[in-house]
């Protein structure tokens, strides 16, 4: 099946709002093995809606809506899906009667504008809204299926999930199950040529690489009669993805390298502080997002100018003198004086230039130290990264997760 994604919304063509929903939808029909080739987005003007389904429709077998379901005259998606199969709109009891008992719920009265969200295209599937006032519906017309579904995320996505998704399954004898491998520390085009002989002889399972925020995922999808059948298709693939790329796979699913982090150091028993100059608080905000830091993490200090870091981490003044603060003997030291100074086990630090001004031929921005100290032994890495504040900031943090996580696992 084909599928296409229509965002409508004016307030999405003037960049007001992000348009989430192409992204999730796309991610959730990609699992079930059904194609997405375009996305578009059309404001709220039916004759522009009209004929973005037309083009639609030439090309795809379904059409997924979101937005331009609710109560204002501007909200004409129900409306003009109706027009495009030749239906009439009509009053859906069921739907008006849960209207009614949402808004007795929040002890107001129902506004008669609101009436017209109860009104569905004739013959058209209803799908209950259970966090909002507007109901979905899909119209089937000669193998077509318009799909209508709410523009906020938090009534589409559970809409789907809890009904589209059942309902495109139910007619299908295959399930399509995926898992998700994810890897840091390779690059985007070295992960992939690692696993090019893998992606060109792909039938099923197939793979399907995406990178994000310096690290990389692998989704494997099979197609089988069940879960059980599934799994064993996907096996033989997954295991040699981790006998290829070993450690650099931190976890599957939707585990994050935080997470990883937390449960290793539980296992092992050992205590964590961090001690951050460029990032400041980054790597000890992404640890804290996670339940159970408090047993393994001491403190995250942000020791950000040079005084600080001597009077709070013992960094020696002549190091800073001699080498700079963003330098392979500082990042030393700083780890080394968190762990001193806290009574942790283990001690990680960043010192880097994140720009945009600050940079010197010697030290360009961009340049990174992490440190590392566990039970003692002391190292430090080096880094040239690039793009903006916020990004060189945002892969430091992540590599020195990484780094962490990977000196965890040797310990």
């Amino acid at each position: 099946m084909k599928a296409e994604i229509m965002a409508v919304g004016t307030e999405l063509l003037l960049g007001d709002i992000i348009n989430t929903n192409a992204q999730f939808l796309s991610k959730e029909l990609a699992a079930m093995g059904i194609d997405v080739y375009y996305q578009s987005v059309v404001g709220d003007n039916p004759d522009r809606l009209y004929k973005a389904l037309e083009q639609a429709f030439e090309r795809a077998d379904m059409v997924i809506t979101t937005g331009g379901l609710g109560p204002t005259k501007d909200d004409l998606t129900k409306e003009t899906g109706a027009k495009f199969f030749g239906r009439k709109m009509v009053l859906n009891e069921k739907a008006m009667e849960e209207l009614k008992s949402y808004f007795d719920g929040l002890g107001r009265q129902m506004t008669k504008n609101n009436e017209k969200q109860a009104y569905l295209p004739e013959g058209a599937i209803a799908i209950p809204n259970n966090n909002g006032t507007a109901p979905g519906c899909i119209i089937e017309n000669n193998g077509k299926r318009l799909v209508m579904l709410p523009g906020p995320p938090f009534e589409m996505e559970p809409m789907f999930k809890d009904f589209v998704a059942q309902y495109l399954m139910a007619e299908s004898d295959h399930k399509y199950i995926s898992r998700s491998i994810r890897i840091i520390g390779v690059g985007e085009s070295k992960a992939e040529e690692v696993i090019s002989d893998l992606i060109e002889s792909q039938s099923n399972p197939t793979i399907a690489p995406y990178a994000k925020n310096s690290e990389m995922l692998f989704r494997i999808t099979a197609s089988a009669h069940d879960e059980k059948e599934a799994e064993k298709i996907m096996q033989p693939v997954i295991d040699e993805l981790y006998r290829r790329f070993g450690t650099s796979i931190y976890g599957e699913g939707e585990t994050s390298l935080e997470e990883v982090i937390i449960r290793l150091l539980n296992e092992k028993g050992l205590k964590l502080a961090v001690a951050e100059s460029c990032t400041g608080g980054m790597v000890t905000s992404k640890l804290i997002d996670c339940a159970g830091a408090s047993a393994v993490l001491l403190e995250g200090v942000v020791t950000y100018a040079n005084e600080s870091k001597i009077k709070r981490l013992s960094v020696k003044a002549e190091t800073l003198e001699k080498y700079g603060a963003v330098s392979h003997e500082t990042a030393r030291e700083m780890a080394e004086g968190v762990c001193v100074s806290s009574g942790a086990d283990i001690g990680i630090s960043t010192t880097g230039i994140a720009g945009p001004g600050g940079g010197t031929d010697e030290k360009p921005v961009g340049l990174v130290y992490i440190g590392l100290c566990i039970k003692g032994k002391v190292s430090s890495y080096e880094f040239q990264f690039k793009g903006s504040r916020q990004r060189i900031r945002t892969r430091t943090a992540v590599n020195a997760l990484d780094i962490l996580r990977r000196g965890i696992i040797n310990e």
